[in-house]
């Protein structure tokens, strides 16, 4: 029977309900944050906030995409979800090397050592440590969705030893994967590597190709494949804005792929309304959506993008 992994428990795919598919609701402060200064939202009271103004709007839950030992707050995020009763999806797995210190282990550890971490994570529990701290304590909220990050430098020797073993990880326990993709980046390559190590395509959730891929027919080479495509460029207008947004979507859908469509924030604390951001995780349903409706895409569709499509796409 298909699940969805929450910190809080198993849950069947129709009680997951109107979902951001990419999001960070707490993140200490440590590397991430020496690289990006909005990359830490650390203050429970503030994060519990901006959840329960999701709540307020019809959010039902949210995907946070910060993988193990890259500063994940698992243990506030079990608080967050009890308190606010939105359901959290966490994620193991790995990021970008630049948001690692020098000597950590994701720079020394085998491949089936990493495997076997994850593996943990996804079936036993998550583990407690941040930053580069080794893996000790553990709790028993489990991760639901292994998350891997597509660098500018692609499969080098590195990226191929953790891509493997996030591969092996989604093929024995079933979880799926979402695909940071960096801007450039042609993520058909790596999706041919993953298909190679036996990773589904319906397990397979490329995010951010919005921004980080300019070839709307790679986008719909990937959908025709299986995989998903997760889409966060949302009042970035460092970017582009949102009626460019919306226009990358609406050709999708005239493509034929509703169904392969996840939305989110991808939150900051500079998008985050508790922390002082422009916008909050009412963005999507208050402006985004009548937005998207003014342009002609249908409530059928919307709501494939916030319920159907998370339903299916984080089901085990």
């Amino acid at each position: 029977m298909a699940m969805i992994q929450t910190v809080l428990g198993r849950i069947s795919p129709g009680e997951l309900g109107f979902c951001h598919s990419h999001e960070h609701i707490m993140l200490a402060k440590g590397k991430p944050f020496e690289t990006n200064p909005a990359l830490c939202m650390d203050d429970f009271d503030k994060s519990l906030d901006e959840l329960m103004l999701f709540k307020s709007i019809g959010g039902r839950a949210i995907v946070d995409c910060q993988p193990v030992g890259a500063g994940r707050m698992s243990a506030e995020m079990v608080r967050l979800s009890e308190q606010s009763g939105v359901h959290i999806v966490a994620s193991t797995g790995f990021h970008k090397r630049d948001f690692y210190y020098h000597g950590h282990w994701i720079f020394t550890w085998d491949e089936k050592s990493i495997e076997e971490l994850y593996v943990h994570e996804l079936t036993q529990g998550m583990f407690l440590q941040t930053e580069n701290e080794l893996p000790r304590d553990f709790h028993n909220a489990k991760a639901g969705l292994i998350k891997v990050a597509y660098d500018t430098v692609g499969l080098d020797a590195h990226y191929t030893r953790l891509f493997s073993a996030a591969a092996a990880a989604c093929t024995e326990t079933g979880a799926p994967m979402m695909i940071h993709i960096d801007i450039g980046m042609n993520p058909l390559a790596l999706d041919d590597f993953l298909d190679a190590r036996g990773v589904p395509p319906n397990k397979r959730i490329y995010a951010h190709p919005d921004r980080a891929v300019a070839d709307i027919a790679i986008h719909k080479e990937l959908c025709k494949r299986g995989c998903y495509l997760e889409y966060d460029t949302i009042c970035r207008d460092k970017y582009h804005d949102d009626a460019a947004e919306i226009m990358i979507i609406k050709q999708m859908l005239d493509a034929g792929y509703a169904k392969n469509i996840l939305l989110g924030l991808d939150t900051t604390n500079q998008r985050l309304k508790a922390y002082g951001g422009a916008i909050g995780l009412d963005y999507i349903r208050q402006i985004f959506i009548p937005s998207m409706e003014a342009a002609g895409i249908s409530s059928h569709d919307i709501d494939a993008f916030m319920i159907d499509n998370p339903a299916r796409a984080f089901a085990w």
